[in-house]
């Protein structure tokens, strides 16, 4: 009895440990993930102008661009998986992961080669693991998102399109990234990034927008050269901070949820060591008695 009365105390002695780290875990995730919203809603604003601004060069423009045209057939794909440099999230990773291969499952149905760039350690670990190839990866400070790195990858994957099939570069672009809903909702996403595909958001209910006519200096073509690597560096980092936003939400939920387990671990073994430390009372109680009959007996 007193072994396992020796067990259970140092069981909960490591559910306690265990949950005074998930829930400092969880006070740090609650409170980086404001600063996380916060820079989500400060790029909405430039990111939503630069949208504007390219749909008005890419619509009222007659001129043939690369970035804008549809490839008359697509041979190579390239997917952008956005993950996170840690763990501790749940589902984070694992649904991105899972998500960019249905992705890729169905642009291979259709007679597509894929190929991925990887954001975040977790994806180039599972890459690495299984021994896939990888043509790109960056990696590092994805919690707290910087413009520099999306303007690399942004200028990294223009080259590629640029670029022919034939000689390494990619007929069309997909990102695929958790988009935050909510504290508690993180929905992976996939986005067409190029060929350009630019859907104008709905206009209030009773307004009607006239759209202005437009001049272009010096000429469509170069607008649309100055406009597009800008639109697409834009919708990078805006994936960017939703996936560091959906990752502090998940961390924060799953450590949240490591702590009320831990409680209840703390709870169960405190009544089994109850229980034993109280059978051992009753044995030794019913051993004092019996020496005190068999004492009298004599």
């Amino acid at each position: 009895m007193g072994a396992q009365l020796r067990i259970y105390r140092q069981k909960i002695r490591s559910a306690q440990t265990t949950k005074k780290i998930t829930k400092a875990m969880e006070l740090i995730a609650a409170s980086r993930i404001q600063k996380a919203q916060q820079r989500v809603a400060a790029s909405g604003p430039y990111s939503r102008a630069v949208t504007r601004a390219v749909s008005a060069a890419a619509t009222y423009s007659n001129a043939k661009h690369i970035l804008t045209t549809e490839p008359e057939k697509i041979e190579r794909a390239a997917i952008v998986i956005f993950s996170s440099d840690r763990g501790l999230a749940g589902a984070f990773n694992t649904n991105v992961v899972r998500e960019a291969g249905e992705l890729e499952a169905r642009l291979r149905a259709e007679g597509k080669d894929v190929v991925h760039y990887l954001i975040g350690r977790k994806a180039i670990a599972y890459f690495n693991f299984r021994k896939r190839p990888i043509e790109k990866a960056w990696f590092g400070n994805t919690e707290n998102p910087a413009p520099d790195l999306a303007h690399e990858i942004g200028q990294t994957l223009v080259d590629r399109f640029i670029q022919l099939a034939s000689e390494g570069g990619v007929d069309e672009i997909h990102i695929v990234y958790n988009r935050f809903v909510s504290m508690l909702t993180q929905v992976p996403e996939v986005v067409r990034l190029l060929p350009l595909e630019i859907v104008e958001g709905a206009e209030p209910a009773g307004e009607r927008i006239v759209q202005p006519l437009y001049e272009f200096e010096p000429e469509e073509a170069g607008v649309l050269d100055a406009l597009l690597p800008v639109y697409i560096e834009s919708r990078i980092f805006n994936a960017m901070l939703q996936s560091a936003a959906s990752k502090h939400a998940a961390t924060q939920k799953a450590m949240k949820s490591a702590s009320d387990n831990a409680d209840k671990l703390i709870i169960d073994y405190t009544r089994l060591s109850n229980n034993a430390r109280q059978a051992e009372i009753t044995q030794q109680i019913s051993e004092i008695v019996g020496g005190a009959d068999a004492l009298a007996s004599a």
